[in-house]
């Protein structure tokens, strides 16, 4: 996966550069999100994969995503199929997104809790970690029994574990030192 992350990070650069000067970085999310879909298709990944021309791989995938790209989204499918790089759109959709996500100060965190969280509780993590990490907090929220209690919060690289598991094995690791 980091080799087609290394190929389609100057793509999903160049997309999102374009799409903040023309102002249309959510039309351009939706477009690489629609084309990275199909291009997940098994059908059209094996298609991608094999010996077809770059020109008959590019007309495949933009008519197959019809009005969902626009001429510059076409554009882009063109250029990637010419360097045969059509099987890293959905790389490209992905690091657009986190381009995206960056740009507009957002940041997902996932949540994982021995019991399911309240509506109040569920507010006053958003509003601590908003102010922890400077940027509007997007929760995903999941129940894992096995954690005995408290929460284990990751948000992109971060990680918080203040889970009782967690901290009986911080514990443990400490006694045993």
């Amino acid at each position: 996966m980091s080799e087609l992350t290394t190929i389609a990070r100057p793509y999903a650069k160049a997309a999102f550069e374009f799409a903040v000067e023309k102002g249309v970085v959510e039309s351009w999310n939706d477009m690489l999100f629609f084309a990275s879909e199909v291009a997940k298709n098994e059908q059209v990944a094996q298609f991608l994969t094999g010996s077809a021309s770059a020109d008959k791989q590019s007309e495949i995938v933009i008519s197959v995503c019809a009005e969902q790209l626009n001429e510059y989204g076409q554009n882009l499918v063109k250029v990637m199929a010419e360097n045969g790089r059509l099987t890293a759109l959905p790389a490209v959709a992905q690091l657009f997104s986190a381009f995206k996500a960056d740009y507009d100060k957002e940041i997902d965190v996932d949540i994982t809790s021995a019991t399911t969280l309240a509506a109040a509780q569920q507010e006053t993590l958003v509003a601590a970690l908003e102010k922890r990490f400077a940027r509007k907090v997007k929760l995903n929220c999941s129940v894992d029994e096995s954690l005995v209690g408290g929460l284990m919060i990751k948000a992109g690289d971060t990680v918080i574990d203040g889970t009782v598991r967690g901290k009986l094995n911080r514990l443990a690791t400490t006694l045993q030192s």
